[in-house]
């Protein structure tokens, strides 16, 4: 079972920054898919941005040149840090894990999410 917590949500104004963490257990946490999901109010879930044990990253169109995923194994942490804030990024923020073991099916883990809110 894998554990995460996420922080650092809070209110911000338009064109503000704010940095998401979440810090997860496990001894393997390196080898994770780490990933940030968000869902506004009314909206389903949707992926913001992801990053592989091997530091490859992959984000929403609509986030891209603005929020940057990064990891720091050694704290079992990831991070997005939120530039350029837009009304529209308001949501409530996800972590997720990703753990794939050989032939077995991925397991999938959430943390309990926080909220972000971009309004003047």
């Amino acid at each position: 079972q894998v554990q995460l917590v996420e922080s650092g949500g809070g209110l911000v104004q338009p064109g503000g920054s704010l940095r998401l963490s979440c810090a997860g257990s496990g001894s393997a946490f390196q080898l994770y898919t780490m990933g940030w999901y968000r869902q506004p109010p009314g909206n389903q879930r949707e992926l913001v941005a992801t990053m592989t044990s091997r530091g490859s990253t992959h984000y929403a169109d609509s986030v891209k040149g603005r929020f940057t995923i990064s990891r720091d194994n050694a704290k079992n942490t990831v991070y997005l840090q939120m530039n350029s804030l837009k009304p529209e990024d308001t949501a409530v923020y996800y972590c997720n894990a990703l753990i794939v073991r050989g032939a077995l099916p991925p397991s999938d883990y959430w943390g309990q999410g926080t909220q972000v809110t971009v309004s003047s």
